[in-house]
C-alpha cells in the first residue's frame, strides 16, 4: 500500500519548515539627520530635536553570524619601547596670541584637530584670522583659511581692516570637501582654518549639509588627512541655543581639542575656555578684547571687572573669582530698592539668581538689623564678567548688607567664601592664589572661612591683613571695623 505525500501549493513539503530569509533581507529603518535619534518608524518631526523634515530611511542589514576567525597580519609599523620614541612631532608651536597659546598649553601640535565652538557673532573668524596672519609671518609655512559661510572679498574686507596680509596666508571659498584637499594639496599649509565644519559636505555621504552624518564624515577625513600630513587644523563648530557644540557627540571625540569662545555682545570681554585638551590642561581661559581693529590678547584683565570711586559708596563689594587657572578680581553691586507690597523683584547680572536668592534668605534670617522680604534688590558684576561660583557668596552678602544699611565697605576689602544656609561661611579652593591676586592689586585687608588664613594655607599675601571669619555675622562686624580704619 503506497502512501501519498501532501504538497504545498507552492511545490513544498507539507509539514517541512521553510527556509526564512526575513532575517537576512534589509529592513527599512529610519534616522533623524540633525541628532541622530533613530524613531521607530518614520514621523515628520524628530521627537528628539523637534527638528522638522529631518527623519530620513535608511537600510540596515539583520545579524550576522561572528563566530569566524579573525587571522593575524604584520602592522604597518613594529611596536617600540617608549623611551625609544621621540615626542619632538608632538612639541607645540606658538601661534604668536599670547592668550590662545596659554589655553592651547603652549601653541598649536602639527597633526592636532582644534574644534572652536561659540555664538554667532562672537569673533570666532576674526580670531582665528589674526591666528592665520601670526602663523604665516612666524612658522615659516603657509596657512589656509577656508571659508564656507563668507566669500573671498569678505574675508578680505576683515583682513584689511585687522592689518592680516601677509603672501603667506591663502584663502578659499569652499563647501566641498574634495575641493578643500585639493586646495591641501596645491597650498601645502602648516596650518588649517576651516570656517565652519556644518558648511562643509561630501559626496557619497548621505544627509544635507550640517547634518549628524555629514559632519561626522568630514571631521573624520579631516582628522585622518591632518594626522597623515601633520596640519594643524582648526575647525569652526556652530552651537545651539543651550550653549552646546551641533552636531553629533562623536565629533568631540575625534577632534583633540575642543575650546569654547564666550562673550557677551554688549561687552568687548571674550573669554575662550579649555573644555577638552590632549596636550595640556583643559581647565585654562584665555581673555581677550574686542576692538574696531579685531580682537587684541589681555595678559592682565582684573582691571576690567572693578570701578574706582573718588570716595566709597554703599552697595559694593570686591571678590577674587576663579576662571579656569586664572584668579579675576571682581566687583560685586548691589542695589536695595523701596518696599514693595506682593513679590519684590530679585533681578541679576553676572550672579546666579538662585544662589542670590539664599544669600538674602540668610542674611533676613541670621542678621537684626536687615529687612528684605519686602524689598526690590538688584545685583550684577561690573564688566561683563559671570561669576556663578559659591567663591563669590560672602561679598553678595556683604553688598546686599551695605547697601540695605547705606554703609559703605572699605575699597581696600576682599571677600573670598561660600556662605551656609545656617550662616556660616564655608572654605573655597584655591585661596592663596586669590589673595595672591588680590594683593598684587593693592588690597590691603581679606575675609576668608576659617581655615583658609596664612597660617593655614602656607599664603604670603605681603602687607595684606587676612582675618578668618566664621558667620556671616562676624563677616559684617570685622568689614564695618576695617571701613571704619
Amino acid at each position: 500500500m503506497t502512501t501519498s505525500r501532501s504538497t504545498s501549493p507552492r511545490g513544498g513539503t507539507a509539514g517541512a519548515p521553510r527556509a526564512r530569509s526575513a532575517a537576512r533581507d534589509p529592513r527599512p529603518a529610519y534616522e533623524c539627520d540633525a541628532c541622530g535619534h533613530q524613531p521607530p518608524k518614520w514621523v515628520g518631526r524628530c521627537p528628539e530635536c523637534g527638528e522638522w523634515g529631518s527623519v530620513v530611511e535608511s537600510t540596515v542589514t539583520g545579524p550576522t553570524v561572528s563566530g569566524r576567525v579573525v587571522s593575524s597580519r604584520m602592522p604597518s609599523e613594529p611596536a617600540r619601547p617608549i623611551a625609544t620614541i621621540s615626542a619632538a612631532p608632538a612639541r607645540a608651536r606658538p601661534t604668536g596670541v599670547s592668550e590662545l597659546d596659554r589655553v592651547l598649553g603652549g601653541g598649536l601640535v602639527p597633526g592636532a584637530v582644534v574644534l572652536l565652538a561659540g555664538e554667532p557673532g562672537v569673533g570666532k573668524s576674526t580670531l582665528l584670522l589674526d591666528v592665520a596672519q601670526q602663523w604665516a609671518v612666524g612658522a615659516g609655512s603657509p596657512s589656509l583659511v577656508v571659508s564656507g559661510e563668507e566669500s573671498v572679498s569678505q574675508v578680505r574686507l576683515r583682513a584689511e581692516r585687522m592689518g592680516t596680509l601677509h603672501d603667506q596666508l591663502y584663502l578659499a571659498a569652499e563647501s566641498d570637501l574634495a575641493s578643500v584637499l585639493g586646495h591641501l594639496d596645491a597650498v601645502k599649509p602648516g596650518l588649517l582654518v576651516l570656517d565652519s565644519v556644518q558648511t562643509i559636505s561630501t559626496t557619497g555621504t548621505e544627509g544635507v549639509p550640517g547634518g549628524v552624518t555629514q559632519v561626522r564624515a568630514v571631521t573624520a577625513a579631516l582628522v585622518s588627512v591632518a594626522k597623515e600630513r601633520g596640519i594643524a587644523t582648526v575647525l569652526v563648530g556652530h552651537v545651539t541655543k543651550d550653549g552646546q557644540v551641533a552636531g553629533p557627540r562623536v565629533l568631540e571625540h575625534l577632534v583633540d581639542v575642543v575650546l569654547h569662545f564666550e562673550g557677551d555682545k554688549h561687552s568687548s570681554l571674550r573669554l575662550v575656555r579649555g573644555v577638552k585638551n590632549r596636550f595640556g590642561a583643559a581647565d585654562e581661559v584665555g581673555c581677550f578684547e574686542m576692538h574696531e581693529g579685531g580682537i587684541s590678547s589681555l595678559a592682565d584683565p582684573s582691571g576690567l571687572f572693578l570701578t574706582r570711586y573718588s570716595e566709597p559708596v554703599p552697595g559694593t563689594c570686591v571678590t577674587v573669582a576663579m576662571e579656569g587657572r586664572r584668579a579675576l578680581v571682581t566687583e560685586v553691586q548691589a542695589l536695595i530698592g523701596a518696599t514693595v507690597a506682593g513679590s519684590p523683584r530679585r533681578t541679576v547680572s553676572g550672579l546666579d539668581s538662585a544662589r542670590l536668592a539664599m544669600v538674602l534668605a540668610v542674611l533676613q534670617r541670621r542678621t537684626e538689623r536687615l529687612t528684605l522680604h519686602d524689598r526690590e534688590v538688584f545685583a550684577a558684576t561690573v564688566g561683563g564678567i559671570r561669576v556663578v561660583e559659591p567663591a563669590a557668596d560672602l561679598a553678595v552678602a556683604l553688598a546686599v548688607a551695605s547697601g540695605g544699611l547705606n554703609l559703605a565697605i572699605a575699597p581696600h576689602l576682599v571677600a573670598i567664601g561660600e556662605v551656609g544656609l545656617t550662616g556660616e561661611v564655608r572654605r573655597v579652593g584655591a585661596v592663596p592664589r586669590r589673595l595672591a591676586e588680590a594683593a598684587r592689586l593693592g588690597f590691603k585687608v581679606a575675609l576668608v572661612p576659617p581655615g583658609c588664613g596664612p597660617e593655614s594655607t602656607g599664603a604670603g599675601p605681603g602687607q595684606m591683613r587676612v582675618t578668618e571669619v566664621t558667620d556671616v555675622r562676624s563677616a559684617l562686624h570685622h568689614a564695618a571695623r576695617a571701613s571704619a580704619e
